[in-house]
């Protein structure tokens, strides 16, 4: 069960392991360091024999919170951390040294070479299915690509709704899949009735990218007010992104913004509906229990 910004949380990962498949969790999703390790505990004593849960680490600059994210986790000794959007060196080094896995985030063969050489444990080979920041290449290019070029397990994100779809990428040569948006509509997730309701009423062809979340390409649900606000960046952004000293306070300042506008639309009823979402809610149609989406995936 792929880390979902907001939507992911200690009821889904726990039904999750109950149902046999590991959960994830990113840290951003908890406000405060104790409410964090709160939620690491509460996973650690509803683990399941044979299950396993990790957190997702956000490792670039914008996330001012990382390093002590890093220093709770690896106290705590989750069994495993997905990094995204940055070097996991830090990571890495630091984990290893508690006995935890790391797998990164990767959506080329440069970038993943760049991880094997860090010491990184598994690949996840986010593709252009993929929900929230996704690849550029499709998943059977780039789960051949990372195989035949590293020695990694490689475990396929994006375009996984349905068992044959999981089957596809297994005969692709993956290990397992990453499965985040159709997770959303669960009766377990956090977010509001109305963003589960989206993930029912819309489907792939409503999915669109946009620029202002992040500055970095985002999927969201086509709803009328990202049509009026629109998914590219301003000419301004786009200035300010070009230049070497302003940028990386910028894409600091854009994340924090487009995250609050995500966070008031995941979870009150509001007109500014910034639904994060990939095209696999295409196969999404009720809202129902994490158990009986992982049925649909593996039955």
């Amino acid at each position: 069960m792929a880390p979902m910004f907001l939507v992911s949380n200690t009821k889904m990962i726990i039904e999750g392991m109950k149902a046999g498949v590991a959960g994830c969790i990113p840290a951003l999703n908890y406000r405060t360091l104790d409410e964090l390790r709160a939620s690491v505990i509460e996973l650690k004593e509803a683990k399941v024999a044979g299950g396993s849960f990790g957190y997702n680490l956000i490792v670039n600059k914008s996330n001012i919170k990382y390093k002590d994210q890093l220093a709770v986790l690896c106290e705590e000794k989750v069994d495993f951390i997905i990094t995204s959007l940055g070097s996991p060196e830090e990571t890495i080094r630091q984990a290893h040294k508690a006995g935890i896995k790391v797998f990164c985030d990767v959506t080329d063969l440069a970038f993943a070479k760049k991880v094997e050489s860090l010491g990184a444990d598994a690949l996840i080979a986010v593709n252009n299915l993929a929900g929230g920041h996704r690849g550029n290449l499709g998943p059977e290019e780039l789960i051949k690509e990372l195989n035949l070029n590293t020695t990694l397990p490689v475990i396929s994100a994006g375009g996984v709704s349905t068992k044959k779809e999981l089957d596809d990428m297994l005969s692709y040569g993956a290990i397992g899949v990453s499965v985040g948006s159709p997770f959303i509509a669960s009766f377990e997730s956090g977010v509001s009735q109305e963003y589960k309701q989206a993930c029912v009423d819309y489907g792939a062809k409503d999915i669109v990218l946009t620029e202002k979340i992040s500055g970095t390409p985002c999927t969201v649900i086509n709803t009328p007010y990202v049509q009026k606000v629109g998914t590219k960046q301003s000419w301004l952004e786009q200035t300010l992104n070009k230049s070497k000293t302003l940028k990386k306070w910028v894409k600091m300042i854009r994340y924090m913004i487009g995250s609050n506008a995500v966070t008031k639309a995941a979870t009150e009823v509001t007109y500014k509906t910034v639904w994060v979402a990939g095209p696999t809610i295409e196969n999404t149609t009720v809202i129902t229990a994490v158990s009986e989406i992982v049925d649909k995936l593996c039955l």
